[in-house]
């Protein structure tokens, strides 16, 4: 089984991403083919939303919280991603057997709104 990372960007315009959303497109399209043409091997993908990682370390605590804030006050689960929610949709897939060609979003459904 073969399980890939991509994210929403490739689904949504914003500032800055085109690099980005190109690639995460590239990995959209890809799944799906590779899926046919790997079998059976399967090959399936998560698109995690916004995900409290050491990535944002990067960033001053101050715009993390109120990006975190803001983002969790928009999302139907309000709350912001953590690495275990990630984690178990990826486990979910390897364990399932019966699918291919998927893409998971684990985005507290991010693309719903």
């Amino acid at each position: 089984s073969l399980t890939f990372i991509t994210a929403g960007s490739s689904r949504s315009a914003k500032p800055d991403t085109a690099g980005l959303a190109a690639i995460n497109g590239a990995l959209d399209a890809m799944i799906p083919s590779l899926a046919l043409e790997l079998r059976p091997l399967r090959v399936n993908a998560v698109s995690p939303g916004v995900i409290a990682t050491p990535w944002w370390d990067r960033v001053s605590a101050e715009f993390r919280t109120n990006y975190f804030a803001q983002t969790a006050a928009t999302l139907p689960v309000e709350r912001i991603g953590e690495p275990e929610d990630v984690a178990q949709a990826i486990v979910f897939l390897i364990q399932n057997g019966f699918m291919t060609g998927t893409i998971i979003d684990c985005d507290g459904g991010a693309r719903l709104v």
